[in-house]
């Protein structure tokens, strides 16, 4: 601040992970004058907060990455097919530094609110401690996977013990030996901790409320001839990614499950299994797995046959298969290095607390309806409050004052996933009502980077300033996701899709199923037609 007065930018990007990175990079292109605020201490987003033992990308590192420079692609060597959390934040802070994004960037910056002055046209915005900017645009790259989900146990603050949470883990780790350690969640966090944990602990007491489809990720290192063939071909690679439902490089079958013999489903999925490796290239092996049930089925009873054949106790691995309640795929798949495999361990235990629901932590410990368990250390794998989390949790007001929390107080509404009628010059990078979470995330990230990108040139050469979301367009675009999704297996899942983990979440189903290619068509079709849908000024 100068004189007291607030901070002046053309535009103001909340959020320091690939969206607000690539963000910052755009509009200092286009010679905006822009300041980048983020709550941590570094450049990372998810992959600075998640720093829990065994955290890795289930997108594979070739195309878990940006696409925007050649030079970046070729000279950034990734080691294995997975990345793991602290070479993905390489990664980043590589790309901050490369490209000189640091000197644009406040640190430890956490926006606490971010009102519209419909008068002057512009966002007046204050962090934590009381700081403020004014600037016409304002664009939100908070991330999907933000705010963790606070454990909210009776007797937490009574624990004597140590606990951590996934989201938000020491920088120096935690050393789990000779420790009795309970496991809380089962999602993708707590499949990827408890084959770590269970390694060095005492005893592991893995708390189960939902079983999750887990698919072997067949991770492995990648050879330097691997790579340097990769990246011979990348503009291929990147192209035929762009094509898929997913935004991501992987080989889909074009047949029903239903059209094929048993015998060829069996191969089929076996080879995705054991070669392919990965989740969403599991959820490819045939085109409807995630349209019908019927084809759903025959991939769910071949992961469940694969869990029963993989764990030694029978009523262990029981508790381990999902029901047939639960379509394949449609909550996010877990991709797992040895997770079931962890279960045969003599110091593993799985409890079931749907049958067993934890009462309370103990001094000493957790207790449940029908047992005490004796715990020296407890790790919550429980998850975020995905999607609208972290811009909910700030003060975000509209033209006449209007509060996002209250216009989405049943629910995330936008137009295209990019903007929200009433809050004029705001954009939302990957949010609700975009594909963003079902897709391979930095190819979202650098499609709506770009677009916004387009969109403030288009609106300077035109001379104007303002430009806001059409009610009449927010609401068709909200009943056309919802019309895409009911077609298919998703809603059916329960899961933070549709906000199923936060208590008194509204259910709405968040992303946008309709595929990259569907949803890139369309939001290039809108700025080719004069920004279709949106009132300018």
């Amino acid at each position: 601040m100068s004189n007291g007065l607030p901070a002046d930018y053309d535009a103001i990007i909340v959020g320091g992970g690939f969206a607000g990175l690539y963000q910052l990079h755009c509009l200092r292109r286009i010679g905006l004058r822009v300041r980048l605020l983020e709550a941590g201490s570094g450049v990372g987003g998810t992959w600075f907060w998640n720093r829990y033992p065994g955290a890795r990308c289930d997108v594979e590192s070739l195309d878990y990455s940006y696409s925007f420079s050649g030079e970046l692609q070729q000279e950034w060597d990734w080691s294995e097919r997975y990345a793991t959390q602290p070479e993905i934040l390489r990664y980043i802070e590589e790309v901050a530094r490369r490209f000189d994004l640091l000197r644009d960037i406040q640190f430890n910056a956490r926006v606490t609110e971010a009102h519209f002055d419909a008068k002057a046209r512009r966002w007046n915005i204050a962090i934590a401690g009381g700081e403020r900017f004014v600037a016409t645009w304002c664009v939100m790259a908070t991330g999907c996977l933000s705010i963790p989900q606070t454990p909210r146990f009776p007797g937490l603050e009574n624990y004597e013990g140590r606990w951590h949470h996934s989201a938000d883990w020491p920088r120096e780790g935690v050393d789990f030996r000779g420790l009795r350690v309970g496991l809380i969640g089962t999602g993708s966090s707590g499949v990827q901790m408890a084959p770590i944990i269970a390694k060095q602990a005492a005893h592991l007491t893995v708390f189960q409320r939902t079983a999750n489809f887990s698919v072997p990720a067949q991770n492995e290192a990648l050879a330097p001839e691997a790579l340097a063939k990769a990246k011979r071909h990348y503009g291929e690679r990147r192209a035929r990614a762009m094509e898929t439902t997913t935004g991501i490089f992987l080989s889909g079958c074009d047949k029903s499950a239903m059209e094929v013999t048993e015998e060829e489903r069996e191969k089929e999925f076996e080879y995705r299994w054991r070669g392919a490796g990965g989740g969403f290239r599991m959820v490819r092996a045939f085109n409807d797995l995630l349209l019908h049930k019927a084809s759903n089925d025959t991939v769910a009873d071949f992961v469940r046959a694969k869990i029963r054949s993989i764990v030694n106790d029978p009523a262990t691995a029981e508790l381990l298969c999902p029901t047939p309640e639960l379509p394949f795929g449609t909550k996010r798949l877990c991709v797992d290095s040895n997770y079931y495999e962890t279960f045969n361990r003599p110091n593993v235990t799985l409890i079931d607390v749907r049958k067993d629901p934890i009462v309370e932590i103990t001094a000493d410990g957790l207790r449940t309806a029908a047992s005490r368990y004796p715990l020296d250390m407890i790790v919550f794998a429980t998850g975020f409050d995905a999607m609208t989390g972290a811009l909910g949790s700030i003060d975000i007001r509209g033209r006449g004052g209007e509060a996002l929390s209250e216009k989405w107080a049943s629910g995330p509404r936008t137009y295209l996933g990019l903007a929200v009628a009433g809050f004029p010059n705001m954009f939302v990078l990957a949010g609700p009502g975009s594909p963003s979470v079902l897709s391979n995330m930095v190819h979202s990230i650098e499609l709506h980077a770009d677009w916004v990108t387009r969109c403030l040139e288009c609106l300077r050469v035109e001379g104007r300033s303002v430009i806001e979301a059409g009610q009449r367009a927010e609401d068709q675009w909200v009943a056309h996701v919802n019309e895409v999704a009911d077609r298919t297996l998703y809603p059916k899942g329960n899961s933070w899709y549709l906000g199923a983990n936060t208590p008194g979440k509204p259910r709405v189903f968040m992303p946008y199923v309709g595929g990259v290619p569907a949803y890139r068509k369309i939001v290039t079709d809108v700025a080719e037609n004069g920004y279709e849908g949106f009132l300018r000024d």
